[in-house]
């Protein structure tokens, strides 16, 4: 827990400095952080004999970052499409399985990550804290909240234990209660307009963000690994970090896309 506590703590300056400069500080932090995060995923489905062609994702991953208005967003979806089924038809080694998991990466973390950028252009940017504050808090909550009320109160039952064995319902509630109120807080203090919303997004949000943290856990079971890295003392690798943020950027962007559009 040490280890996990303190690597967090560190991550916390950068992260507020990255956030906070925004502009291509921001963009070119985010493009390396996605690329270790698919270079992660890529190579953790080498252990089942799979490869995918992971150049091909990088490529369109920097394309799409670099130009991310909604048309580049199509045309790099497309475009790695058409690449990959190109190469399937010409190039023998490849397999059906390398090309389905080349195109689930990009898909997964690149396209989803992606409304990390798109988030801070929104407004005066302020809402991207959003992202980070319900995703975090909801999984620094569970964590507690499964450690101290689940184990050493209550008993623990277990929320999904054929894909997370250490993950509770008692975790589960409250990391939804932590980030609500982590939301609010920082709603009331630099958003007060937003409070009201910030509850909703933050309640729907937490169960979105823990259901992300699942879904990579059901892929670190199906390729057989703990972590997809080591980069972070206790908590694994970039995409184990940020498995959690993959759901819950989409979901805050189109709530405030939305949000803004009627107000």
């Amino acid at each position: 827990m040490l280890k996990r506590v303190l690597s967090g703590v560190l991550a916390v300056p950068l992260l507020i400095f990255l956030v906070y400069s925004g502009g291509w500080v921001l963009r070119i932090s985010l493009i390396i952080v996605v690329l270790i995060a698919l270079r992660e995923f890529y190579n953790s489905f080498n252990q089942r004999d799979i490869f995918p062609i992971s150049y091909v994702g990088y490529i369109f991953t920097i394309f799409m970052y670099l130009n991310d208005s909604s048309n580049y967003i199509n045309i790099s979806v497309i475009m790695i499409t058409l690449t990959l089924l190109i190469m399937f038809l010409f190039v023998k080694k490849i397999t059906y399985t390398d090309i389905a998991v080349t195109l689930l990466g990009f898909l997964y973390i690149p396209l989803l990550l992606l409304h990390i950028n798109l988030t801070s252009n929104l407004n005066s940017g302020i809402f991207i804290w959003f992202i980070f504050i319900i995703a975090w808090s909801a999984d620094t909550s569970a964590y507690f909240a499964g450690y101290f009320f689940g184990t050493k109160i209550f008993g623990s039952r277990k929320l999904f234990p054929e894909v997370s064995p250490k993950k509770t319902i008692e975790g589960f509630i409250g990391g939804v209660l932590g980030s609500v109120l982590a939301s609010f807080t920082f709603s009331y203090y630099f958003i007060p307009d937003f409070t009201f919303h910030s509850i909703i997004i933050a309640f729907f949000g937490s169960i979105i963000s823990q259901t992300g943290d699942l879904v990579a856990s059901r892929i670190k079971r199906a390729v057989g690994i703990k972590d997809f890295g080591n980069i972070m003392p206790g908590h694994g690798g970039i995409l184990d970090r940020f498995d959690s943020i993959l759901l819950v950027a989409p979901f805050v962007y189109y709530y405030l896309f939305f949000y803004l559009r009627l107000n």
